[in-house]
């Protein structure tokens, strides 16, 4: 770096802001992993859309009785909606992250806190899912107990709902072990990296 990179850097930028060309270097290394975090977002978009169409279709595919069909795409209309909120959301975290032109040290404070949040918001969306993973489990398993001869509702042994509400326990869980798994190795590595660059700023 000469001495005109030097001067550029410092008319570029007023107070706090001024970053010396070692530096700019260093907070535009923060670029790597902010694209695998695009590249992820991305990825999620396709995968959310397709979930959402192959659920649309399944009651096709099992020939649910019609009056299942009203329930199941009155659940499904619920979860359509809770799904189009978050996903809006992370589309607009994409747009801004696209924008993103690292340069300062506050746009990776501002870029770092705004990937926290969102991951955090993405783990909300996980849970906020959950409720309809176990409505789904619990109708699947009713109308797989419902195709056995004489089956009557009311026949429910203590043990079917011991396993019933053992379903719903292991959903729970299984969903929050696998959101916290899923966020730290799709976002939270890389969030992790930007947290470094910004670590060796401060010591600096």
């Amino acid at each position: 770096m000469d001495f005109n990179d030097i001067q550029n850097a410092w008319n570029n930028e007023k107070g706090e802001n001024v970053v010396l060309p070692n530096n700019l270097e260093r907070i535009q290394s923060a670029n790597t992993p902010l694209d695998k975090i695009r590249k992820n977002i991305k990825g999620e978009f396709i995968y959310q859309i397709i979930s959402i169409v192959f659920l649309g279709f399944v009651p096709l595919f099992y020939n649910f009785p019609e009056k299942m069909n009203i329930l199941y795409y009155l659940l499904f209309t619920f979860y359509v909606l809770v799904c189009a909120y978050y996903i809006t959301r992370f589309y607009l975290f994409y747009k801004r992250l696209s924008a993103i032109t690292l340069k300062t040290k506050d746009s990776l404070y501002e870029t770092y806190f705004d990937i926290r949040l969102n991951m955090e918001l993405y783990k909300t969306f996980g849970f906020a899912l959950t409720p309809f993973l176990i409505l789904y489990l619990i109708g699947f398993f009713y109308y797989a107990f419902s195709k056995i001869p004489g089956f009557i509702a009311n026949e429910f042994t203590n043990y079917q709902l011991i396993a019933l509400f053992s379903i719903v326990v292991f959903s729970m869980l299984l969903m929050g072990i696998s959101l916290e798994l899923w966020v730290k190795k799709f976002y939270g590595k890389y969030a992790g990296e930007i947290r470094k660059v910004i670590d060796e700023l401060k010591e600096e």
